[in-house]
């Protein structure tokens, strides 16, 4: 009978520590019941009950919300237990309710998102750095140069501006998007379309891109919001290009023989706005890079801010992108973006994507 009481308790057991998730709340119980028998039996110097803090904050890390929940009922008995035996004073018991309080918010987070741990920010940052490597232009080759500096509002890692990219080594498309809004919901908008928008990009022809795009908004019973973009498609060889705008800034053209910046001409709609961009009016742009000519875009936050005509930012932008004609795109691409940051005082996504040629 021994053996056999002795193998269900032991299968209960294995039962019931099957999952990391109950093994985790049993270890970080245990520490609590620690402290808190050790901080009347033993000294209080050593073994404070505001060390279950601790424990605590790794629930809240590592353990979903109902075990945690468990969890916090466990410290609740042992504090009450300290506060009777007067090892536990007021501001000991706060510090633990709000570092429970807070534990329980991170978990039910957590929990959302089906992670524990620190697997939630390791996802974020390889999103981010996958972000950051489809907005860097592949190589364009000998003659050609590119830059493209991507700055979020208020120091964040994400955006509504982002830039996708294709190039098969003859002919090179780049589209930069901005998403209405701001802040998160702008971002989160802009994490979706850029992996949509990169797989039509190279995918379909040049004129289907934005309508493909228009098409991708478009698609469900709610549309959020609408999006600005500009599409370039230009062939490396011959520097034959063409633009194609939906609502965004006119980008500008610096002709290398007269050293002067224009504005270009394609105009068309935002896209998410109508159900179809095959009826809407477009203008696209052809033109031709030559040697010492570079094509500039951008977002509005480079031009536009409240009580601000657009029309004098971007004069201004051209102002300044005169400079960088000296002193070279390169260095003075993010140059040219902290200046027009500070000099317009825009609080939006700000994006620029040169590309030139030498």
């Amino acid at each position: 009978m021994a053996p056999r009481a002795i193998d269900r308790v032991s299968n209960l057991v294995r039962h019931q520590f099957i999952t990391r998730n109950r093994r985790v709340a049993f270890g970080l119980s245990l520490v609590i019941v620690v402290i808190a028998v050790a901080a009347v039996h033993v000294s209080a110097w050593w073994f404070s009950p505001g060390a279950m803090i601790l424990p605590i904050l790794c629930g809240g890390l590592w353990m979903w919300p109902r075990a945690l929940r468990i969890l916090f009922g466990v410290a609740a008995v042992c504090l009450a237990y300290d506060v009777v035996k007067g090892k536990a004073g007021v501001g000991i018991i706060a510090t633990i309710v709000v570092t429970a309080f807070y534990a329980d918010v991170l978990a039910n987070a957590r929990g959302k998102l089906g992670t524990r741990g620190r697997r939630a920010e390791r996802m974020m940052i390889e999103l981010r750095d996958r972000i950051r490597a489809q907005g860097t232009l592949p190589d364009l080759g000998d003659g050609w140069g590119s830059s493209v500096v991507l700055r979020p509002a208020d120091g964040s890692s994400f955006g509504g501006d982002f830039v996708v990219s294709h190039s098969d080594g003859k002919t090179l498309e780049v589209a930069l998007v901005d998403v209405s809004g701001k802040g998160m919901d702008a971002a989160t908008r802009a994490l979706l379309l850029s992996g949509a928008f990169g797989g039509v990009l190279g995918s379909v022809p040049r004129e289907q891109f934005l309508p493909a795009c228009n098409a991708y908004m478009r698609r469900g019973n709610a549309p959020e919001g609408f999006v600005t973009a500009v599409h370039l498609a230009l062939d490396l060889q011959s520097g034959e290009y063409v633009l194609s705008s939906a609502g965004h800034p006119p980008a500008a053209h610096f002709d290398g023989s007269t050293g002067r910046w224009r504005l270009s001409t394609a105009r068309g709609i935002v896209l998410g706005v109508v159900p179809d961009l095959a009826g809407a009016p477009e203008k696209p742009e052809e033109g031709v890079l030559r040697r010492g000519d570079t094509i500039m875009l951008y977002t509005d936050g480079l031009v536009e801010a409240p009580g601000r005509d657009i029309d004098d930012g971007i004069g201004q932008l051209l102002g300044e992108a005169e400079r960088m004609v000296v002193t070279g795109y390169k260095a003075g691409a993010p140059e040219l973006v902290t200046t027009m940051q500070r000099t317009i005082g825009s609080g939006d996504d700000c994006a620029l994507v040169l590309i030139w040629r030498s």
